[in-house]
Order: structure tokens, then sequence, then C-alpha cells
């Protein structure tokens, strides 16, 4: 089987991921997973469409991750995978679409306005 690479996003984190049959290798900018997020939390989230499709440890995934935190380069990994997972096997759709995994997250950080003091926070009015 040929390497599958997909690209997942989430605020400004983007993450690119390779996936191949394999052993269940997992690495993330060339670490192990539960080294590079380190709480159960963020693990279950990145492992969840592999959960889902009952896939754990029959594939090889390589991902390189870059900007934003920690939680926001997790769901963009999540993403990532599960649009991998679809591509492979168009079966995967049906388990992984109602969960929510396959839908782009489009909430960004709002600009700063020039005359505010952040993108909604107004300086202080004085009437006097």
């Amino acid at each position: 089987m040929a390497v599958t690479h997909k690209i997942g996003r989430r605020k400004t984190s983007v993450a690119r991921t390779y996936l191949s049959e394999g052993t269940g290798e997992f690495t993330i900018n060339g670490r192990d997973y539960k080294e590079y997020f380190p709480t159960e939390v963020l693990q279950y989230k990145i492992t969840q469409p592999f959960l889902l499709t009952q896939t754990l440890g029959q594939y090889n995934i390589k991902v390189s991750v870059h900007g934003g935190g920690i939680t926001g380069q997790a769901e963009a990994v999540r993403l990532a995978i599960s649009r991998a997972l679809v591509s492979i096997n168009e079966e995967n759709k049906a388990v992984l679409k109602p969960e929510g995994l396959l839908t782009r997250d489009p909430r960004m950080v709002e600009r700063k306005k020039y005359g505010q003091k952040k993108a909604r926070k107004r300086f202080q009015f004085s009437k006097r």
C-alpha cells in the first residue's frame, strides 16, 4: 500500500500526516506521540479516529505539525488522521462524520481593530 498524505488544520496549527500500513508506530515531529502529547486527553483526541474505526495498531503514522498551541495541534492531527482513514476506506466516513471528526473547525482569533484596545474591547470612554 502507498503512503497516504493528508493535511489537517485548527486555528493556526497545521498537521501533515503520512499514513501507511504497518505495526502501529506513531511519531509526531520525530518523537513518540505519548511523549509529544503528555496528557491523556490529548492522546485520546489523536487516537479517537482509530478507536472509532477499530484500526488501532494497523497503520504507521508519521506526523509533522507546527504552529499554534498544544490543543490546536492535537485537533489538527485528529482531522488529518480522520481524512486519511476516509481516503483509505470510504466506509469509515459513516463512522467518523457523525462524531464531527471530518469537520474543519473554522474558528480563528479575531483581528485587533485600530482605535481599540483589542478585537472588541474599547478604550475607556470619558464623558468629561
